[in-house]
């Protein structure tokens, strides 16, 4: 059960799997100011390829995906820390407690999970590739059977999001008279 919710606490950031200081201080049952305070009085343990310090984009981005909460809500007012694999080993020398010594076990089973998942997708890929290259010439019904699996293997599509507020009609005529006319603002570049 522990394993299960610390899968979900991982993320992909920089292209390093990542666990927020928030999540791991919940975990050690510690206020995570406790745990930022800990690791910068042993910043020589926390090279930059164990710990980093997120982006205002990149906490942006969390906080829209509900990882983090909203400053405005009485959350966090500096940018949140996070931790790779290694980064999360070495905070259970920092933080020296059992609680930090057995969570950490579950994070490193969490992340061997993980690896064992990605892993034995990426195995399997290159099987039915293997396969498809050998069939391809036998014939064209083991080409629709390789399709499908494609297709499985491919993350799920969600449903197409419905636009949200107000809709104009597309017909003009059935606005109503009194109706503002429409302004149309240019879209925003996101940088």
């Amino acid at each position: 059960m522990l394993i299960a919710s610390i899968e979900k606490r991982i993320y992909v950031i920089r292209g390093q799997k990542v666990m927020l200081d928030t999540d791991l201080a919940q975990l050690y049952r510690v206020p995570t100011f406790r745990l930022n305070e800990q690791v910068k009085r042993n910043r020589k343990r926390f090279p930059r390829d164990f710990m980093f310090q997120l982006s205002q984009q990149e906490a942006d981005c969390l906080t829209s995906q509900n990882a983090m909460s909203n400053v405005g809500r009485g959350g966090r007012r500096t940018l949140p820390y996070v931790f790779t694999e290694h980064g999360v080993a070495m905070l259970s020398s920092v933080l020296n407690s059992e609680r930090a010594v057995q969570v950490n076990i579950a994070i490193m089973r969490a992340f061997v999970r993980l690896r064992q998942v990605i892993a034995a997708h990426e195995e399997l890929g290159r099987k039915i590739d293997e396969l498809e290259k050998k069939y391809k010439e036998h014939d064209s019904q083991f080409q629709v059977v390789f399709h499908a699996i494609r297709e499985l293997l491919e993350p799920p599509a969600g449903p197409p999001k419905r636009p949200i507020g107000f809709r104009v009609p597309a017909n003009s005529s059935e606005r109503s008279s009194r109706a503002a006319p429409l302004v149309r603002y240019p879209e925003r570049v996101h940088r």
